[in-house]
């Protein structure tokens, strides 16, 4: 996975359509990267990623192993006959999702390998290969609905290394395939399996993957289009995400896509995500120890919910169907914040005004007209005081969320100081306001 935000169309704002209003409101989901590549973890005959020995080795993305490592085609596809992840559990995996605050779940379908991680009737380069007998999306289905999360897919429908006519990484250029021949993939296997997905598990959203213009040679605006059209036709409020088409990803998609683990300095004018990673892969990769702390990603969650944008944090299972424990560590820590602030973060207003440094802001309106503003303190402030450019005679109540302990404030001419301690990642005060300066208010 790679690629980079695409604000075409995205500096005017749009009013997204109705079906977009639970993406926007949920602010956090969980992706996962899990396939055949899995099994590697990242190393392949006495090479492990990143490798500066090999051409393009240097990469720590484990799900791209098979090109990365120069696996060899047919070695690589007989980990069909390895796949068999008995100790897989959707209803742990949609619970610890929960748990964390996620309201949304992303697992790819097919990665560019082209292995479906369902039994498809489109393609024998699937599950059905394995000696895996599940349904094993189908079971993930089932526990998003017991816990309300929303189910998406990862579909790699430019790239296919399986299939003859499927687009190949960049430096494979004398190999790719005519257009004559993708358009027979994209006939035969993409779009039928996109079908297939949409009518056996009604996916809340599709995640596609395409970036720079090496793709806009495969997906034109016509294809574009034709994809787009079936998806609304098979499920109308199933969101789409603007790495359909990276190079003109049009206005009929839903929401944008930043580059991986990036974060934009200003709110794009259309509902956006961050793909992001716990450490530096995105598929297991078993010597991959370069964990990101909760602080750090608690932080980003912050900033762009302070921005109006959500945050898609990955894990990349082991092949068995476990969560690393550093995973699983960092999702319960995350979690025990998300709970104390949901207020701040579900459904909040992004106030993208930042007169504090290394300070964030949301607000609501609370029954009787209460403006209430939240300050995200993602860098803790000096001798535990805090100045915000407010009056302290507009300041109603105040307080820090999960939390009884006492903020004592006062007067400094126009702005306000806040003193407190917090021994907790991203404190958030909140702040009841009858005068809202002009600053803190959503155009």
């Amino acid at each position: 996975m790679t690629g980079v935000l695409n604000m075409s169309s995205a500096d005017e704002k749009t009013t997204p359509p109705d079906r977009v209003a639970w993406f926007t409101e949920a602010r956090f989901g969980m992706f996962i990267h899990w396939g055949l590549y899995s099994i590697l973890g990242g190393t392949w005959d006495g090479h492990t990623l990143p490798d500066s020995s090999l051409p393009n080795g240097r990469s720590w993305y484990a799900e791209w192993a098979q090109m990365r490592l120069e696996v060899p085609k047919d070695d690589y596809q007989a980990l069909t006959q390895q796949f068999n992840p008995v100790n897989f559990n959707a209803d742990q995996w949609i619970r610890d999702a929960k748990r964390a605050g996620m309201r949304y779940f992303v697992i790819t379908a097919k990665h560019h390998d082209g292995f479906a991680l369902w039994n498809s009737a489109v393609s024998d380069y699937d599950l059905g290969a394995t000696p895996c007998k599940r349904d094993l999306l189908g079971e993930l289905a089932t526990a998003c609905k017991k816990y309300d999360v929303k189910l998406g897919f990862y579909y790699s429908h430019w790239q296919d290394w399986e299939h003859a006519g499927g687009a190949l990484p960049y430096w494979m250029e004398s190999s790719q395939p005519s257009q004559e021949s993708f358009e027979k993939y994209w006939q035969e296997k993409s779009l039928p399996q996109i079908k297939e997905l949409l009518q056996r598990y009604n996916p809340a959203l599709l995640w596609f993957d395409t970036w720079g213009n090496e793709s806009a040679k495969y997906i034109s605006t016509k294809r574009r289009d034709e994809l787009i059209a079936m998806i609304r036709k098979e499920r109308p409020d199933c969101l789409i995400n603007g790495r359909i088409c990276y190079h003109n990803p049009g206005p009929d998609i839903d929401f944008l896509e930043t580059h991986d683990n990036q974060h934009p300095a200003k709110a794009p004018g259309r509902p956006w995500q961050t793909p992001a990673t716990m450490c530096h892969s995105w598929g297991w990769h078993a010597s991959d120890n370069n964990w990101k702390s909760s602080e750090k990603m608690i932080s980003l969650l912050a900033y762009n919910i302070s921005l109006g944008g959500n945050y898609l944090l990955n894990i990349g299972p082991k092949p068995d169907g476990t969560f690393p424990p550093q995973a699983l560590t960092r999702l319960r820590e995350i979690g025990l914040w998300t709970s104390a602030n949901s207020e701040a973060i579900y459904g909040a207003t992004p106030v993208t005004a930042t007169p504090v440094p290394g300070v964030r802001h949301t607000s609501r309106i609370l029954p009787g007209g209460i403006h209430r503003l939240y300050s995200f303190i993602i860098t803790p402030p000096k001798n535990g005081i805090l100045k915000l450019p407010i009056e302290n005679t507009a300041i109603t109540a105040c307080g820090l969320l999960g939390s009884d302990q006492k903020i004592t404030r006062k007067s400094d001419g126009n702005s306000t100081l806040l003193k407190f301690s917090a021994n907790t990642p991203v404190p958030v005060v909140y702040l009841d306001l009858k005068n809202v300066p002009e600053i803190f208010t959503h155009p």
